[in-house]
């Protein structure tokens, strides 16, 4: 036992006790600083004496919390602040193993026991039961069915593996969570561009089919859609930058303006989108119940694995001479993936850079074409014709600006 150790068991005692007095200052009954910080040197004096007599002092804590209980139940049915004490006592004997970990475990204690009104507010009236149940079925396929899936190819080409497939479904539902909590708090019509740039970066596929089912559901979200999934592709294509200037940095001094055109359009279009769909009255959108749909989500992976299934197949048949054209169908699923495979040519294989740079136009190409047929596939011709107009504009902006002279 240190003088140093003692105190910061004194100090997380006297925060969480703190809490608790100014909590309830009116109520005599309810525990408070001296308390905490006398259950604070207890638990660090105890436990620096031994396993027994520690064993012995979270026995005495614990049936005086229980008789003190008994007399406020009748009163306060809640367990809070009992829990507040043990979990005082328990932090106090942390602090000879930890105490970086115990003093940060306090301040979390202290900030939920000071956050209690906000807290219940939450549970009780912001999130709703479709939400809550969402938010549990997105964890238990990230936490606990991917994990169990084998990571093994299941094909001949090496390209299907289970938990890449089921990734894709997780990704697909976490946009759609992300859009739904943006739409929360910022609105429909701006809740939905937010969030579907972000979402870029995840997937921009994914936050594509998800927005194309938004304004399938609702006519008047076809613009704030349309603006969302060119947004998102906006996100996409600077995350393509950095991948390509991360495998060869030549490759991207040639490309950057083009890319930078491609970009420019993108968000102009974008923002046109936005302005020709006329402000709503809050009431006049409502938001959906459901975050997301697990059987689109699953759909999407299974057309995606597909695919990937067909690109390797075609490579096997094509040989080397196929690799450029593998990688512009690869792109139909993963426009980076595809990026990165151009760039490493151009690096490893001796490429020219001319021919590196009209690939990734080409990739792009192919990339718009996979995402038009998805666009009016999920969200039927008017968010087709809009999404598909944006990305064709970026196509042949990119492609224009190559032809300038350097």
């Amino acid at each position: 036992m240190t003088w140093q150790g003692a105190l910061t068991a004194l100090a997380i005692g006297i925060l969480m006790g703190v809490v608790r007095e100014r909590r309830h200052h009116a109520d005599e009954g309810k525990t408070g600083l001296r308390t905490h910080a006398l259950v604070s040197i207890l638990g660090y004096v105890a436990w620096g004496l031994g396993p027994w007599p520690f064993i012995a002092a979270v026995l005495a804590v614990g049936a005086l919390v229980y008789s003190g209980y008994r007399t406020t139940a009748p009163q306060d049915p809640g367990l809070t602040g009992e829990m507040a004490v043990l979990v005082t006592l328990m932090l106090s004997a942390l602090v000879h193993q930890d105490a970086n970990m115990a003093v940060s475990l306090g301040v979390l204690g202290a900030t939920l026991l000071e956050f209690k009104q906000i807290s219940h507010r939450f549970t009780r009236e912001w999130i709703t039961q479709q939400e809550l149940q969402d938010a549990l079925v997105l964890a238990v396929a990230a936490l606990v069915v991917m994990p169990l899936l084998p990571d093994q190819a299941v094909d001949p080409w090496n390209v299907l593996r289970p938990t890449t497939l089921w990734r894709i479904v997780v990704l697909v539902m976490a946009v759609g969570m992300l859009g739904h909590l943006a739409q929360r708090l910022l609105g429909l019509r701006w809740g939905l561009p937010v969030a579907g740039f972000f979402s870029g970066f995840v997937s921009s596929t994914a936050a594509l089919a998800h927005l194309g089912h938004k304004a399938r559901e609702d006519a008047q979200l076809v613009h704030s859609a349309s603006a969302a999934a060119l947004l998102s592709n906006l996100a996409s294509l600077l995350l393509m930058m950095g991948v390509i200037g991360a495998v060869s940095p030549s490759l991207l001094s040639t490309v950057t303006w083009p890319l930078a055109a491609a970009g420019f359009s993108l968000l102009s279009v974008a923002l046109l989108s936005l302005r020709q769909g006329a402000p709503r009255a809050a009431s006049s959108i409502k938001l959906t119940d459901s975050a997301f749909k697990l059987s689109h989500a699953v759909v999407l992976a299974l057309v995606m694995g597909g695919v990937s299934l067909l690109s390797a197949g075609l490579q096997a048949l094509l040989g080397d001479t196929g690799v450029l054209v593998t990688a512009v169908l690869v792109a139909i699923v993963e426009v980076h993936a595809a990026a990165a495979s151009v760039a490493q040519m151009s690096m490893a294989s001796g490429v020219s850079l001319p021919l590196s740079a009209w690939s990734l136009v080409a990739v792009l190409a192919s990339s718009a074409v996979a995402k038009t047929f998805l666009a009016f596939f999920s969200g039927g011709a008017g968010f087709g014709w809009r999404v598909g107009l944006g990305l064709w504009v970026m196509v042949l902006s990119a492609a224009l600006t190559l032809l300038l002279p350097a």
